[in-house]
C-alpha cells in the first residue's frame, strides 16, 4: 500500500487524482488533503478516505472545516506553516496541484524528505526552477511532471538520450481566441475566456491558457525541468488538443505523444510510474477524426510568449517577477477592473521596470529571495495598473 498526499485536492488536477485513487482504494494510504475554500468538498474526501490530516490554505475556515471532520478522527489544520507540516509527514508520492506560487514551499518540504513529488503546480519550475531541481537532487527524491506536455514530452524521452534531441515542441489549443484579431481581442470579456475549447479545467487555468500565459508557463517549465535550450522549445497551435508534444531528434525523427484532452492520462502515468496501467479515458479514433492542424502561434496577439523567452534570457529571479506579475494582472482581469489585453501589457511593464532597478538579479535562488520577488512584482504591477473601480 502506498502513502500518498494530495496538495490541491480540490482543485481539477487534485479531483482527478482522487477519481483515479477512488478506483483502487486498497492500494493506496492518504495522508494529507490540502484545499482552498471548498471545505466540504475537502472534508468530505478527507472522510471518505481516511487521511492523517486535512489543511485548508485559508486561515479563516479552520472552525468550518473543524466542524466538517467532527468525529471523523481527521486532524484539521490551516495556514502556510500546516501545509508544509503536511508536506512533511511521510509519504511514497506526492500530488503538487496547489495554483500559483503557493506550492512552491509545500513541494519543496516533500523534496527535502525524499518524496516523490507529482509536479502540476508550474509555478514551482517557473519562480525557482533550479532551487526545486537542485533540492530534489540533494535528497535523492524524484520529480515526475503532470502538465500533459510535459508528461507527453517525458514519455517520448524513455529511452532515448538528451544529448540526441535536436528540439522540443509543445502544442497549444489556441484556447477560445485563436482566430480573433487584435481589436475584437481588446473587448474579449471575463465570461469568454473561461470557455476553453477542449479541456474542462478551473477558472484561472483556462483564462492563462486563453491568453497563452499557460503556455508561456510552459515554455520556461520545459527548460527548467528538462534542461533543454531556450531555443530548442518551439510552440506549434493544435486546436483539436490530441498530440500534446513531440520530440524532434538529430535524425530528423519526431516522436509524438497523443491521447485525448483529459488530464487523468498525464496524473496515472506519475502515479503508476514506471508501470502503465489501465486508465478510464477515452481511446482516439484516427479516422473519425479524420484531421490534425498545426499553426505558428501569433506572438504579436499573445505576447506571452515573447514574454517566456526574454524571462529565461534575463534568468534570476525573472521568473519568479514573471509569475507574481501574471498571478496579480490574472486577479484584475477576473475581478473585471482590467481588460484583456491589459494582462500581457502590464506583466511586461513590472518586467522592465524590476530590469531597470536590479530587482531581478540573483547571486543563488532561495526560497526567501523569491518570495521578495513575488511581492515585489505585485506591488509594481498594482501601482501601475490603471484599474476600474
Amino acid at each position: 500500500m502506498r502513502r500518498i498526499s494530495i496538495f490541491g485536492s480540490t482543485g481539477s488536477i487534485g479531483q482527478n487524482t482522487i477519481d483515479l485513487i477512488r478506483r483502487a482504494p486498497q492500494d493506496y494510504e492518504v495522508v494529507a488533503l490540502t484545499g482552498g475554500a471548498n471545505i466540504a468538498l475537502l472534508a468530505r474526501d478527507a472522510r471518505e478516505f481516511r487521511a492523517q490530516i486535512a489543511v485548508t490554505a485559508d486561515e479563516s475556515r479552520l472552525a468550518e472545516l473543524r466542524d466538517a471532520l467532527a468525529g471523523s478522527g481527521v486532524q484539521a489544520a490551516a495556514g502556510r506553516h500546516a501545509l508544509r507540516e503536511a508536506a512533511s509527514r511521510p509519504a511514497d508520492w506526492v500530488m503538487s496541484a496547489i495554483v500559483g506560487a503557493a506550492g512552491l514551499a509545500p513541494g519543496l518540504e516533500a523534496l527535502s524528505h525524499g518524496t516523490t513529488l507529482a509536479l502540476a503546480n508550474k509555478e514551482s519550475l517557473v519562480t525557482a526552477g533550479p532551487l526545486l531541481m537542485g533540492e530534489a537532487q540533494a535528497h535523492g527524491a524524484r520529480i515526475l511532471p503532470v502538465d500533459s506536455e510535459h508528461s507527453a514530452v517525458f514519455q517520448a524521452l524513455v529511452g532515448e538520450e538528451r544529448s540526441e534531441v535536436e528540439r522540443v515542441i509543445i502544442t497549444a489549443s489556441g484556447g477560445p481566441f485563436r482566430t480573433w484579431d487584435q481589436a475584437r481581442l481588446e473587448g474579449a470579456t471575463l465570461e469568454q475566456a473561461c470557455k476553453h475549447p477542449n479541456w474542462a479545467m478551473g477558472q484561472r487555468i483556462t483564462i492563462d491558457s486563453a491568453s497563452m500565459f499557460n503556455k508561456a508557463m510552459e515554455v520556461i517549465e520545459t527548460k527548467e525541468y528538462f534542461g533543454f535550450l531556450p531555443e530548442q522549445i518551439e510552440v506549434l497551435v493544435h486546436p483539436e488538443s490530441m498530440v500534446h508534444a513531440l520530440v524532434g531528434f538529430r535524425d530528423g525523427a519526431l516522436m509524438a505523444h497523443l491521447g485525448a484532452p483529459d488530464m487523468r492520462h498525464a496524473i496515472g502515468y506519475a502515479l503508476h510510474w514506471p508501470e502503465r496501467r489501465d486508465l478510464p479515458v477515452a481511446r482516439l479514433d484516427l479516422a473519425k477524426l479524420g484531421r490534425l492542424r498545426f499553426e505558428a502561434p501569433d506572438e504579436v496577439r499573445f505576447p506571452a510568449l515573447r514574454l517566456a523567452r526574454e524571462v529565461m534570457a534575463t534568468g534570476g529571479l525573472a521568473g519568479a517577477a514573471f509569475n507574481a506579475a501574471k498571478e496579480a494582472a490574472l486577479d484584475l482581469f477576473i475581478a473585471q477592473r482590467i481588460g484583456f489585453c491589459d494582462m500581457a501589457r502590464l506583466v511586461e511593464q513590472v518586467l522592465a521596470a524590476m530590469s531597470a532597478r536590479g530587482e531581478l538579479a540573483s547571486t543563488g535562488l532561495t526560497l526567501e529571495c523569491v518570495a521578495q520577488a513575488d511581492e515585489v512584482a505585485r506591488a509594481r504591477l498594482l501601482d501601475g495598473a490603471q484599474v476600474k473601480a
